[in-house]
Parts: structure tokens; sequence; C-alpha cells
């Protein structure tokens, strides 16, 4: 079982304008994290990867009504967790087939996710106004 993000306890926050820059930001950002956090796991490369797509989802279509887009870090014993966070209201489906989302972005990370044993989720703001997608992979034991 995967420990839910909002009780690891080890946790940072980023927020950027919604521009390209976001993308190498969140993502150097999230290899510091994870130095800092001692994580060296397999999951590493494929995390960034996930991190990037999302956050550049989140400038491609999100910018015109969410000037920054945030990004959180979760982790602790096991785990590894970020949600990315704008504020356009519209919930992208996670599960839609490959064929009929515009590109191939969000099955891309849903490979990765699962591949790693991982789960995905929407999260909706309380006002509607916005949402976050949560990833949170497992750390295996002995990682690299």
């Amino acid at each position: 079982m995967i420990t839910p993000p909002d009780t690891l306890p080890y946790r940072h926050v980023l927020t950027l304008p919604a521009m390209g820059s976001a993308v190498r930001i969140a993502r150097e950002t999230a290899e510091q994290v994870l130095l800092e956090w001692g994580v060296g796991d397999t999951c590493r490369d494929p995390a960034l990867l996930i991190l990037s797509e999302l956050v550049a989802n989140s400038v491609r279509h999100a910018a015109v009504l969410s000037p920054n887009v945030t990004v959180v870090f979760a982790g602790g014993p096991g785990t590894f967790a970020f949600g990315v966070h704008d504020r356009h209201p519209y919930r992208p489906a996670l599960f839609a087939s490959a064929g009929t989302a515009p590109g191939r972005g969000l099955a891309t990370v849903m490979e990765l996710t699962h591949g790693l044993g991982g789960s995905a989720v929407v999260r909706g703001d309380v006002d509607e106004g916005g949402k976050s997608i949560w990833i949170t992979l497992p750390l295996r034991p002995g990682g690299r």
C-alpha cells in the first residue's frame, strides 16, 4: 500500500510563473529535494520525467487562467510523492486512451507511474477553480 501524500513527514513547496522555464526549475528543484532527502532509487529518472511532463502540461494548457504553477514534493519512508497544481478548472482524464487524448503526455505519465508501482489522482480545489495531479511512487530498499 502506498502512503497518502498528506501524511508524509517531508514536504517542500515550489511556486513558479506558468512559463517555459518552470519545467527546468521544477526538475532541478526535484533533483535537489531527492538528493537532500537521500532518495537514490530507481524511480528517480522516471519521476523527473513525469514531473516535467505535468509541469509542461500546466504551462501549456492552464497558463491562460493560472499565472502560476505550484509543485508540492512530499516524502517519507518508502514513498516519494509530488503534486502539480494550477488554477485552471479543467480536470484531465488520467486514464483516457492514448488514441483519444490530444497528446501522449498523460498516457506516458500513467505508463511510467504504473510501471513503478505508483498511483496517480486528480484532486480538484474546494472552489472547483483549479486542480492538482498527485503522483505517489514507492521507493525500493537498496535502490541505486
